[in-house]
């Protein structure tokens, strides 16, 4: 007699738009893990037939068609629908590696002060280490004794299992900031509410990064995001400090201008909504502005 499947534990989230060869490359590649994960897809107002491919594919997987571009805010509709405790994020770019997302499942079982465990992320073809993730391996936040991992300040969402309850209970992305550095604002509230956000060496994610993408657009909404970020959670001293850090090192051009422009439009809502971090959590997103300056791996060009 065959034993019963032993039930899911983790989900895979991937939100697309307009990239059906990319979403199928990486749909192939998690149906090919053994684990056989469930697998939502939040098709982000595709006109390409995204949704009517995948369901020709792998009628198995769940497509959520909210009939519009929600952006980041699409993983929020796919959290909705996750009966597993934990929620793996993937673009429809990345997929992961075998045994990375049972190694994920033991970490948080074994670890329930921790709410993010982002991934080691290699770029293919080729299979180099991303740049991003000496960053995170050399993490200069202080690691508590019997955290897995070093201590980050956020996450990538396309390469995080994120605790499907902190997910929720913090609220998911903003839709106020769509896409494009989204992760901050969670992840400061995620360590408001007590959470530890983690990477894991032994955790891997590939990326075949998409020509399919508009390079302006995403450090436009960059840049305006991580302004509306650091106003919304940073106090007065250390948001007028980030904010001159930051327009120092971008480019000094029209795209920059525009992301400005846009970022004080939304100074009402902003200032109206502004809920600074408590001392030990901004304790943490200070000492990171060091590594943010040097880093080579979070420029804003295109």
């Amino acid at each position: 007699m065959t034993a019963p499947a032993e039930p899911a534990r983790v989900t895979v989230a991937i939100i697309t738009h307009d990239r059906r060869r990319e979403l199928l490359h990486t749909l192939d590649r998690l149906a090919a893990l053994p684990e056989r994960p469930p697998v939502i897809v939040v098709d982000n107002g595709c006109t390409d037939g995204t949704a009517e491919a995948v369901a020709q594919r792998y009628p198995e997987v769940t497509v959520v068609r909210p009939g519009a571009n929600l952006g980041a805010v699409g993983r929020n509709l796919a959290a909705r629908q996750v009966r597993t405790p934990y929620l793996a994020f993937c673009d429809d770019d990345t997929w992961w590696e075998t045994g990375s997302l049972d190694r994920a499942v033991a970490v948080l079982d074994a670890h329930p002060q921790v709410a993010t465990l982002t991934a080691r992320i290699v770029v293919e073809p080729g299979g180099r280490e991303d740049p991003i993730v000496p960053e995170l391996r050399d993490s200069p936040l202080p690691r508590p004794t019997g955290l897995p991992g070093p201590a980050l300040g956020s996450f990538l969402a396309g390469a995080t299992v994120v605790r499907t309850e902190a997910f929720r209970r913090a609220g998911g992305f903003s839709p106020r900031l769509w896409l494009g550095g989204e992760e901050e604002l969670l992840a400061a509230d995620l360590m408001t509410a007590g959470w530890w956000l983690v990477f894991d060496e032994e955790m891997l994610i590939h990326h075949r990064p998409s020509a399919l993408r508009d390079p302006t657009r995403r450090r436009a909404d960059g840049i305006r995001n991580t302004l509306w970020f650091t106003w919304l959670r940073r106090p007065p001293r250390s948001a007028l400090r980030r904010t001159v850090q930051l327009l120092a090192t971008v480019p000094h051009d029209r795209t920059t201008a525009r992301a400005l422009a846009r970022a004080l439009a939304g100074a009402p809502w902003v200032l109206r909504d502004r809920r600074p971090v408590p001392a030990a959590v901004e304790q943490r997103l200070a000492a990171l502005e060091a590594a943010q300056r040097a880093s080579t791996a979070r420029r804003y060009v295109g």
